[in-house]
């Protein structure tokens, strides 16, 4: 494209923190507080929010604890103690919240095969907790469902049937609803805007994340197994939100695979995806020098793929901003690169949380309007099924408004001024102009190279 070319750049060096911000008891009090009154508003008498290891981005939400191993029920009823329901392994890691919670042990919730002869049936569990016949109940796990998904989006759950059967004999078969949507609804869900120091804690993330991903980048080489070149990101323990993953060659198209021992080699598309809490960074590509490096039939890949798609998301990057509609960054993408050859199959675009895909604005025709304190995807990811394989640069920003940038500044000027030289660098070097308002979150946002084996040569915008 005549707008996009392929120059070496060299990345800066815009740090990482050193120390995670931490939310205070206030945060996780005022949380509560607001789903309460939003359930009253909802007609809901009672919340019952379910987690497991997988689905547990809700009850860390509202509490600062996600169980290990095993499920657990944070059951809210209005004037009462908050009581959490774990299995015998998260009873001591339960304290990890700064709530006043009244934990109590199910051990059917554990794992299989550890002693459970002392186990009170979940009625009486649920009952104790406050649950009572003729409640409506709202029970929030991870997803909820639309009328053109669902006979009866409300009553629709995906919460075990176990806990569901139990709660529909506690107070009512039709008085057991989905509520979900009070903490994962893309404009009014709780979840939706963050407060500033969440924001914090997710640029903390991306940061790290965002470097793990360029250290494989730079150090990748054909010759490594693919587990070898996941050791370069220099995992430090940090909850991932994510399977880490990374593939190469035939493996690439998998999209979602972890690393095996599969022998990296010269010439073959790969890509990489690593995120922590709040933060997802991907990259794919060639393992190549260059164009000549690549097979017959793909030495065009710039021109054809990298370069239209990098054009793109850099339009992304420019187009995002409160006030703008989903559908208008919707229709933006595929009047760019909607040709069925790119193959999209997501929504270009979506709210990342403590889960990577929370909920999402962006769809075509959506009249939802982007806010301020909304965190953000850049999540456009072709899938071509051809010989061009892929490409991606997938990383996070936050949207603030004037009196939200001057509270991040104030409270976290590190994080800040990292933010400033990431949109520095994307205007002068890699020529994307994002709105005041957008807050890369990423070391990596903007940077694109299509062949890892020159990773300082990357497509910008003239």
């Amino acid at each position: 494209m005549a707008n996009v070319q392929l120059i070496d750049v060299t990345l800066p060096d815009f740090g990482v923190p050193d120390v995670r911000p931490e939310l205070a008891l206030d945060i996780y009090t005022d949380r509560l507080d607001r789903l309460i009154a939003a359930a009253e508003r909802a007609g809901i008498d009672c919340i019952v929010v379910y987690a497991d290891r997988e689905h547990s981005a809700n009850i860390a939400y509202l509490t600062g604890f996600e169980p290990r191993f095993e499920e657990a029920l944070l059951v809210i009823v209005p004037g009462r103690r908050r009581t959490l329901i774990t299995g015998p392994e998260n009873q001591a890691y339960a304290a990890v919240s700064p709530m006043d919670l009244e934990t109590v042990l199910y051990p059917p919730f554990g794992l299989l095969g550890q002693d459970r002869r002392k186990t009170p049936p979940l009625a009486d569990v649920l009952s104790t907790a406050g649950v009572t016949s003729g409640q409506r109940v709202g029970v929030a796990g991870w997803k909820y469902f639309g009328p053109d998904e669902a006979d009866d989006p409300d009553t629709w759950l995906e919460t075990p049937a176990y806990i569901v059967d139990t709660l529909r004999r506690l107070v009512g078969d039709g008085n057991v609803v989905n509520a979900n949507r009070l903490l994962m609804d893309s404009s009014d869900g709780l979840r939706a805007i963050n407060e500033i120091d969440q924001l914090a804690q997710f640029e903390h993330a991306s940061s790290h994340a965002s470097e793990a991903v360029k250290r494989v980048l730079f150090g990748a080489r054909p010759g490594m197994r693919e587990v070898e070149a996941m050791r370069l990101a220099q995992f430090d323990g940090r909850p991932t939100i994510c399977h880490p993953m990374l593939g190469s060659g035939a493996r690439t198209r998998l999209g979602l695979g972890s690393p095996t021992d599969k022998m990296l080699e010269k010439g073959e598309p790969m890509a990489v995806a690593i995120g922590y809490w709040g933060s997802l960074t991907c990259r794919a590509g060639w393992l190549a020098v260059d164009a000549d490096d690549l097979p017959d039939g793909a030495r065009d890949y710039v021109e054809k793929l990298a370069a239209p798609y990098f054009d793109c998301a850099a339009a992304w990057y420019e187009t995002v901003g409160i006030g703008v509609t989903g559908g208008e960054i919707d229709a933006m993408v595929k009047s760019r690169i909607g040709d069925p050859f790119f193959g999209l199959a997501l929504n270009p675009g979506h709210l990342i949380h403590l889960d990577e895909w929370m909920n999402t604005p962006i769809y075509p025709d959506s009249g939802e309007t982007l806010r301020s304190g909304q965190a953000i995807q850049l999540d456009i990811i072709p899938a071509t099924g051809t010989i061009y394989a892929t490409a991606n640069i997938e990383d996070g920003i936050a949207l603030l408004d004037d009196r939200g940038r001057d509270e991040l500044r104030e409270r976290h000027p590190a994080a800040w001024a990292r933010i400033e030289a990431r949109r520095a660098f994307m205007a002068d070097v890699l020529g994307i102009r994002p709105r005041p308002e957008v807050l890369p979150f990423s070391n990596l946002a903007g940077f694109l190279p299509p062949f890892f084996l020159s990773p300082s040569r990357v497509l910008i915008r003239q």
